[in-house]
């Protein structure tokens, strides 16, 4: 009942996703679909270039989903068109291999017949072969099309959209009935792809390869409703996409945000406000990923604004030392990102995230745990479940290691949410966090003071390009509002209440009312 209840109240958020996640799924397989079957009857022809192209389809299929998107957002940017790019990669496989299985197993007989015929070659190809090999090459199509909805979700990551969206939302927060609200649907989903693509593989099979029975089956209305479906899914599908992405971005602003929840309402808070204050349009892809997917995206143009950290900045962009006055450092961020990147940081928005290590209060009482220096001296007994970005930081886990002496017996890399869960339920000992994250809260965790001050200030400021400034000024006066109006509890408040359950959008909302900003 929870679940139903918690589906129902987010419907018209799932339909969209929903929609989202079929257009970018058929749009991905259709492209493939187009090229995938013409390279399958060209290495048919040309058997020496089999080989090497099934080689390279392989290889494309061997590289990990994160990484090509990793590869691909550089070159084509944030959003549906790297998601269906990587998707269309993917799908390649199975359909130009099964294209080519297809038509290289046709029994040589009927080849030799259809000559005798007096058939030319593309003849041949048209009336005898491909009608033959449909069914093996509906097979790849198939398999490719169920392969993309589960693929598909990982769009979320950059911008794209689909149920992926609450599939990691849900993950960040540790909220089951947010991942089943995803997850559910596009299983729905892949299913139905399923059912639809065969019913388009019964519709192409020749009649006289295809037997019910010793039967021949024969429906054409039914072959005409089924098919004139397909073709306005596929249509509509196009259509809607083409439309979002060529649609003008005169007036428009992009808000973007990292993989978790207070960035989600920072990012909802920076969005609101704007609406509110300017008559200008606001494009919010929130729920990015990680720090550098977000860099890379305002650096490329896609993004106009998002909340980066100080720290961040100083340490794992720049690549410097940590410096500890909070003034300094703001002017060396500054200096640096202005002459580098023609980006600005804004006024603080008050609060400092900085990095803490976690433990459970039964593991801090066993151990006489208060700091990070008591840590070390148990370390080689515990198992670290941090974020993979913190265990590869110099500002995190690998400064951290060096300077406390940290040697812990394995260091397990689990992003988001899955940190606190794996923490709660034993499988780690000790967790990295930020100290206004909510799940603190949530969980009751001890948090283990920094003794030899490692950490910087993670100072939270509205990054800005300059080149959007100059075109739309007064979004400077406007984010300059939020300087120093949320402190450190606060954010944790407003963290636990998404981890909670509640939207980030109307925490946000809640919020700018509260503080006078909006009304």
């Amino acid at each position: 009942m929870d679940f139903f209840n918690y589906f129902l109240s987010r419907i018209d958020q799932v339909g969209d996703l929903f929609f989202q996640h079929i257009m970018l799924t058929v749009m991905a397989v259709l492209v493939a679909v187009v090229v995938g079957v013409p390279i399958g009857i060209l290495i048919t022809k040309n058997k020496k270039l089999a080989s090497p192209v099934i080689g390279v389809a392989n290889v494309i299929q061997a590289v990990p989903s994160l990484a090509l998107l990793g590869f691909l957002i550089p070159v084509l940017g944030i959003g549906s068109t790297p998601a269906i790019v990587m998707v269309f990669l993917y799908s390649l496989l199975p359909i130009v291999k099964n294209t080519y299985t297809g038509l290289a197993n046709i029994n040589p007989d009927m080849l030799e017949a259809a000559k005798g015929m007096g058939m030319t070659k593309s003849q041949m190809l048209r009336r005898v072969q491909l009608p033959l090999a449909l069914p093996v090459i509906m097979a790849g199509i198939r398999i490719a099309a169920v392969t993309a909805v589960g693929l598909m979700t990982i769009a979320a990551f950059i911008g794209a959209g689909g149920l992926g969206y609450m599939v990691f939302t849900g993950v960040q927060t540790v909220n089951n009935n947010m991942i089943l609200a995803g997850a559910i649907p596009a299983c729905i989903l892949a299913l139905f792809m399923d059912f639809v693509i065969g019913k388009i593989e019964n519709i192409v099979t020749p009649e006289g390869i295809k037997a019910n029975k010793g039967k021949i089956v024969k429906n054409k209305k039914m072959k005409s409703l089924i098919s004139l479906i397909l073709i306005g899914i596929i249509l509509v599908s196009s259509i809607v996409y083409f439309f979002n992405s060529n649609k003008s971005a005169k007036d428009t602003i992009v808000i973007a945000s990292k993989n978790y929840n207070e960035q989600l309402i920072l990012g909802n808070i920076m969005a609101t406000l704007i609406e509110e204050k300017t008559d200008l349009n606001v494009d919010r892809k929130l729920n990015l990923g990680g720090s550098s997917i977000v860099f890379e995206a305002i650096k490329a143009g896609d993004v106009d604004i998002y909340v980066e950290y100080s720290g961040t900045a100083l340490v794992s962009i720049m690549e410097q030392s940590p410096i500890v006055d909070k003034e300094e450092a703001y002017n060396v961020i500054q200096d640096y990102f202005n002459k580098e990147y023609n980006l600005k940081f804004l006024k603080s928005l008050g609060f400092n995230n900085t990095y803490v290590l976690a433990v459970r209060n039964e593991t801090a009482e066993e151990y006489g745990l208060e700091s990070i220096s008591d840590l070390a001296r148990v370390s080689p007994d515990m198992i670290l479940g941090s974020t993979m970005e913190f265990s590869e930081r110099e500002d995190g886990y690998l400064g951290l290691q060096k300077l406390y002496n940290l040697n812990f017996s394995e260091v397990k890399g689990i992003d988001g949410g899955l940190r606190y869960t794996a923490l709660n339920e034993k499988n780690s000992d000790v967790t990295d966090a930020f100290s206004t994250d909510g799940l603190l809260k949530k969980f009751g965790l001890k948090t283990l003071e920094d003794d030899m001050n490692f950490f910087p200030g993670y100072y939270a400021i509205p990054l800005v390009r300059q080149e959007t400034l100059e075109e739309y000024p007064e979004l400077e006066e406007v984010l300059n509002l939020l300087e120093n109006k949320i402190s450190e509890d606060q954010m944790i408040d407003l963290n636990y209440q998404v981890d909670e359950g509640a939207d980030p959008r109307k925490v946000a909302d809640q919020f700018l009312k509260d503080i006078g900003l909006i009304e």
